[in-house]
């Protein structure tokens, strides 16, 4: 009998391919003599490498080697030669699915993500008359029809966290990271996203910063993010507050942010790939969410929904992935949440 071995894929984005950790391990778990390959970008490398001993990864680029219907045709017969028995499609795109095409046509046992587009249309809905409101299955909950349909359902996940109880290894991380003390406060701010909708005001954010700091003088306060806008606004925020750090200027990679994540007490982000990140190195999240909304089934992996901030609106959600324009102007979804309701959330969790 063949070796059952699954093809697991999934390019993007960060915090779609974080999603699928948990999933992943959980049918690795449970099915330990079956192997596992997760093909995905590059960047996704550190959440499956040591995952579990029946789990690989193996990279694609996308935008090089395997560009175009050339470069997939290629990609297709290096995966082809590695004998899959299985397929899971967990993206679903137009990439994916010619891969998917390829595979049929070779009769492998293939099956794809759901992704309920008539249920998430009826909930962004602009018109309020045909808006409705109802939580979508997770994405956690489509990965796993996937695994069942290809004949691998999953009992009973039990995944915490990629690393230890513990978290992760210290000694990978620079000095400034590695003297935490015994009863010390470490909080995570992530405080911007890809889209303006899941996007707090700066000065808003600022403020629960300058509270925190105020309230607590002797908590670390550790900024998440990189591009341009961030580093402007972060080396502000530390030059007028020395309790804070601007991660990336120090943390060389994404293994290290996720080593770094695994020893905070809390995290506060927006509906953003640090939001999922945190959930895999089981650090408890506050999520703050304006245009989209936890009914679409993104809230983090195994995420306290007491701990979402959000404001109850007719027009909410407006959009899935927080891209659309706001019908208002000016997100008040986003802009009326007070900054003494995260304030009362971070103390919450941290007593």
């Amino acid at each position: 009998m063949k070796h059952q071995h699954i093809l697991v894929i999934r390019f993007s984005a960060i915090g779609d391919v974080a999603m699928t950790v948990p999933i992943v391990w959980g049918v690795a778990q449970q099915y330990p003599d079956v192997r596992i390959t997760v093909l995905s970008r590059a960047f996704a490398r550190p959440f499956f490498e040591n995952l579990a001993p029946n789990v690989n990864f193996m990279e694609a680029d996308l935008k090089g080697e395997y560009h175009g219907v050339k470069g997939l045709n290629r990609l297709y017969r290096r995966l082809a030669a590695k004998q899959f028995t299985h397929v899971a499609d967990l993206h679903s795109v137009l990439r994916s699915n010619y891969l998917r095409l390829r595979f049929n046509l070779s009769h492998f046992k293939v099956e794809h993500i759901d992704k309920h587009r008539k249920m998430r249309h009826a909930l962004v809905n602009k018109n309020m008359k045909k808006k409705v409101k109802q939580q979508l299955p997770t994405s956690f909950e489509n990965y796993t029809e996937v695994f069942a349909k290809l004949g691998f359902p999953i009992e009973k996940n039990l995944f915490t966290s990629i690393f230890p109880p513990e978290g992760g290894d210290m000694t990978q991380l620079p000095e400034l990271f590695r003297d935490k003390k015994e009863n010390e406060k470490w909080i995570g701010v992530a405080p911007f996203a890809a889209h303006q909708g899941k996007i707090y005001p700066k000065e808003q954010m600022k403020e629960v910063v300058r509270t925190m700091v105020a309230n607590h003088p002797d908590y670390s306060i550790f900024l998440f993010g990189r591009g341009k806008e961030e580093e402007e606004t972060f080396n502000q925020w530390t030059k007028e507050m020395p309790q804070c750090t601007f991660v990336s200027q120090h943390i060389e990679n994404l293994r290290q942010e996720l080593i770094l994540m695994s020893h905070l007490d809390v995290m506060v982000s927006m509906d953003s790939a640090n939001m999922h990140l945190a959930s895999l190195v089981n650090t408890p999240v506050i999520s703050i969410w304006g245009a989209t909304h936890p009914m679409a089934g993104f809230l983090g992996w195994n995420q306290d929904k007491d701990n979402t901030i959000q404001l109850d609106m007719e027009c909410r959600p407006c959009s899935i992935y927080g891209q659309k324009p706001c019908i208002h102007g000016d997100f008040p979804c986003m802009k009326n949440i007070r900054p003494e309701m995260i304030i009362e959330k971070i103390e919450k969790v941290l007593l």
